[in-house]
């Protein structure tokens, strides 16, 4: 079971109302005052205007490097659903936290944090690292800005643990997440001259129509990645809209889509594919109307992930957390922000992504019990390679 100091910490952080549309401040300052107190200095990048921060700490200043612990400090919101509790009250009840966020993933950073003295304390050859981020579920916008402060600082990790939820199995895959946003400009008109006008929905269907096309392409042709619920990459539209009555051609459209690719599949020449074939339907449209065509706005770009379960990180995790095997997740981490710059990454931590985002979100106290018992064998590690 978790130890009453781990779980006082994760439930203070579930208390704080921190759904990406808010400020992560209360949190990261608490976390920075936290360690401070224990002589512990944090390096915090911001946000444009300041009011969101990333935190990065080390624990064991003067050791070659370190291993990232790497936690996002941001939730979803909880409106519109039905909770039968309130999501920041942190409840512990039935042998389980609830809360927003409790399993997506405060538990973790608190149960971390809770073990700072241990990591300083340690006589690992490495020292530990807290990377603590913003806007990971809007986009991972916070880490891009964390890794790039790491890069300039010439700060070096051997490795990074990403803590969501994995049921504490290390997890070496998982696709990536693109998501778009097409704009289409037509030229309205009356409804009975719709030769004089260039229909926007038309236009935008013509390309639904394309992406479309490509997740049955998807589906059909490539290569399977087995491990995956889904062991293909998919295409989907998510939103459109457009029109403002029955007889009037629509001048202006716009839809949302998103591609998950597979790790071993270009997400970068999917999204060219729908731009050329929207490119090719100007020429028709600006015959009639020269102001006419599309436009493009990259709304997230989380690149997929692959490990390998003869990482040095890979293999210290299925140590620590007592799993011989690995699994590959649906969901989208920073993990392949985190191996894109270079730092070998696994995913592992505690609860099942099938709690988080949901009503009663809550992670079990057996599941904060392995953390911790994680954490602890982190501590105590005596080698790494």
């Amino acid at each position: 079971m978790i130890s009453s100091h781990a779980l006082d910490l994760a439930q203070t952080l579930v208390r704080m109302n921190t759904v990406s549309q808010n400020s992560n401040l209360e949190l990261i300052h608490f976390i920075r005052d936290h360690l401070a107190k224990l002589g512990v200095k944090s390096r915090l990048t911001y946000n444009a205007d300041k009011t969101k921060a990333n935190l990065f700490a080390t624990l064991g200043e003067g050791k070659a490097s370190g291993i990232i612990l790497s936690g996002h400090t941001d939730t979803v919101p909880w409106d519109g659903q039905d909770w039968t509790m309130d999501p920041l009250s942190a409840l512990v009840k039935d042998g389980n936290l609830y809360g927003r966020g409790s399993a997506d993933m405060k538990a973790f950073i608190g149960i971390a944090v809770s073990h700072a003295e241990q990591f300083l304390a340690s006589d690992a050859p490495f020292a530990v690292h807290f990377a603590f981020s913003y806007d990971e579920e809007v986009g991972c916008f916070g880490v891009k800005e964390l890794i790039a402060d790491l890069r300039d600082a010439n700060i070096r990790p051997l490795a990074c643990i990403v803590g969501e939820p994995t049921s504490m199995v290390p997890a070496i895959a998982h696709k990536g997440v693109y998501r778009y946003k097409c704009c289409v400009r037509g030229k309205e008109a009356h409804s009975s001259l719709t030769p004089h006008s260039v229909n926007a929905i038309e236009m935008a269907a013509r390309v639904v129509g394309r992406v479309r096309d490509m997740a049955e392409g998807f589906e059909r042709d490539e290569p399977r990645f087995e491990g995956f619920d889904v062991p293909f990459s998919t295409a989907s539209v998510g939103q459109f809209h457009g029109g403002i009555a029955d007889n009037v051609v629509p001048r202006d459209a716009e839809f949302r889509y998103e591609f998950r690719d597979l790790p071993t599949a270009n997400a970068a020449q999917m999204q060219s594919e729908v731009v050329a074939y929207a490119r090719s339907l100007e020429p028709a449209m600006q015959k009639v109307a020269p102001q006419t065509g599309f436009s493009f706005e990259t709304i997230c770009e989380i690149p997929s992930f692959l490990g390998s379960k003869d990482d040095a990180v890979t293999r210290l995790a299925q140590e620590l957390s007592g799993e011989k095997g690995t699994t590959l997740v649906a969901f989208g981490t920073e993990a392949g922000l985190f191996k894109n710059a270079g730092i070998p990454t696994v995913v592992c931590g505690p609860g099942s992504i099938q709690q988080a985002h949901q009503p009663d979100e809550y992670v079990s106290l057996e599941q904060l019990g392995r953390c911790e018992a994680f954490m602890q064998g982190l501590a105590s590690t005596k080698a790494f390679g």
